[in-house]
C-alpha cells in the first residue's frame, strides 16, 4: 500500500523575505499569490485526489481552496501541516533577527536550538511525519493534496532522504511549489522536488 503526498507550500504574500511570519494571524495572500493559488489548481486538478488538506494558518487555507473548488474536495484542515512554531520571533523582520545570537544559534543548529517560546525543528519534523502516517492509515493507497509551509516541507524531504534536519536548507521549496512524497510500509521515495506551477516574478 502506497500513498502519494503532493507536498505544496502556499502561495507568495506581500511579507514573503522580509517577515519571519511563522503562525501571526492576517497573512493572507497577495494579488501574484492568488494567481499562483489558481494554476496550482489547474497544475493538481488531473492527478487524481482523493482530499485535500492545508495547514490552519491563512494563507495556506487561502492556497488550497481553489484546488477544492477546482476538484471538488472538501477542503479539510490539519494541524500536523502549521508552520514551525517560532514563539517570540513570529512576526519579527528578519533584518532585525539577524543581530540576535539566539537566531544565528538556530541556524546553525536548528535540531537542537528552541526558538523563544516555540518548538525545535525535530518536534516539528515528529509532528509532520506524525500526521502523514495517520493520513497514510486514513486513505490507504490514495493520492493526496497537502498545503502546508516551506520548512516543514523541507524537513519531510530531508526525512524521507535519510538526512538530519539541518540538512533542510540544502535545497529550495518555493512558494506555491510542488514537491511529490510517496509513502508506503517499505519507507519513503521523493519522486520529485519544488516544481513551479507558476513562475511569476517571486515565485
Amino acid at each position: 500500500m502506497t500513498t502519494t503526498f503532493f507536498l505544496v507550500r502556499h502561495a507568495a504574500h506581500d511579507r514573503l523575505g522580509r517577515t519571519l511570519c511563522g503562525r501571526m494571524p492576517g497573512v493572507t495572500l497577495g494579488a501574484e499569490g492568488r494567481a499562483q493559488a489558481a494554476a496550482l489548481a489547474e497544475r493538481l486538478a488531473g492527478e487524481g485526489l482523493a482530499a485535500v488538506y492545508a495547514s490552519p494558518l491563512e494563507r495556506a487555507q487561502e492556497t488550497a481552496a481553489p484546488l477544492a473548488a477546482r476538484t471538488g474536495l472538501a477542503l479539510e484542515t490539519l494541524p500536523a501541516l502549521n508552520e514551525i512554531d517560532f514563539g517570540a520571533w513570529a512576526g519579527r523582520d528578519f533584518e532585525a533577527l539577524h543581530a540576535d545570537p539566539a537566531w544565528t544559534g538556530w541556524n546553525q543548529a536548528r535540531h537542537v536550538t528552541r526558538p523563544p517560546g516555540g518548538e525545535t525543528a525535530l518536534e516539528a519534523q515528529a509532528r509532520v511525519l506524525r500526521g502523514l502516517e495517520e493520513l497514510r492509515q486514513r486513505h490507504g493507497e490514495a493520492r493526496l493534496a497537502l498545503v502546508s509551509h516551506a520548512d516543514l516541507i523541507k524537513l519531510v524531504i530531508a526525512h524521507a532522504l535519510g538526512l538530519g534536519a539541518d540538512a533542510m536548507q540544502r535545497f529550495e521549496v518555493g512558494p506555491a511549489s510542488v514537491s511529490v512524497l510517496v509513502l508506503g510500509d517499505w519507507g519513503t521515495k521523493v519522486e520529485s522536488l519544488n516544481e513551479r506551477a507558476f513562475l511569476g516574478e517571486n515565485a
